[in-house]
């Protein structure tokens, strides 16, 4: 990825910048979850792997936006944001693209089937478990002004009511996990025991997308009460 440019171009500017151009590839991993499961789901192979792999590179490139945040990081900062607050940050968000492709790499490395009764529910979860991505995104570019008003004002209200909000949103992505969960407990026993003990690897994954997400924001939330 030929990110060395854009990437000199945002630490000019702030260290936050290349923090959000990470978090934003993160958010783009875990989005593009929906497209690659609705083809698991459907069992279109064929835009699985195309989505797949797509999703694969953008893990890749998060990884190479995260190395040039750890080694052009300046060990002290003359800003109210500590190196290892925004270590632990970008810690955070690195779990998400992470994650997404994990769940690619056992998806397509087994050719899951989808049981057809918990196709629309999986369908749901997965719409619910991407959402905090894009929340904790919006309140990470918050984080510039946050800076530059000493984590005081209106700024702090807003970005601590956005992690309000993606508490909720990962509060509703946990109620869709649970229910899929039951529904696959009610069906194992006319399941592949080996096929049924992935499944719920797969479940627990895509739910931990929306943990990983809500993360971020608590992160967030402790730089604003440092």
């Amino acid at each position: 990825m030929a990110i060395s440019p854009l990437f000199n171009q945002l630490f000019a500017r702030s260290p936050i910048a290349p923090m959000q151009e990470h978090m934003k590839i993160a958010c783009q991993a875990a989005t593009e979850m929906t497209g690659y499961m609705n083809a698991v789901i459907d069992g279109d192979w064929d835009s699985a792997l195309i989505l797949g792999e797509h999703i694969v590179k953008l893990e890749n490139d998060a990884d190479d936006i995260k190395r040039k945040i750890r080694l052009n990081l300046p060990r002290s900062l003359f800003m109210p944001v500590s190196r290892s607050d925004l270590l632990e940050l970008l810690h955070s968000q690195d779990r998400i693209p992470n994650l997404a492709r994990d769940i690619v790499g056992l998806t397509k490395g087994r050719r899951m089937k989808i049981p057809e009764p918990l196709a629309p529910l999986m369908r749901e979860l997965v719409e619910w478990a991407v959402k905090p991505s894009s929340v904790a995104l919006e309140a990470l570019n918050e984080l510039d002004e946050l800076v530059t008003t000493g984590f005081s004002g209106k700024e702090v209200d807003l970005v601590s009511h956005m992690i309000a909000k993606l508490d909720d949103v990962e509060g509703e992505a946990d109620v869709r996990q649970r229910t899929v969960i039951q529904a696959l407990f009610e069906m194992e026993k006319t399941l592949d025991p080996v096929d049924v003990m992935f499944l719920y690897r797969v479940i627990d994954w895509i739910g931990d997308l929306a943990d990983k997400s809500q993360t971020v924001g608590n992160r967030m939330l402790y730089l604003i009460a440092r």
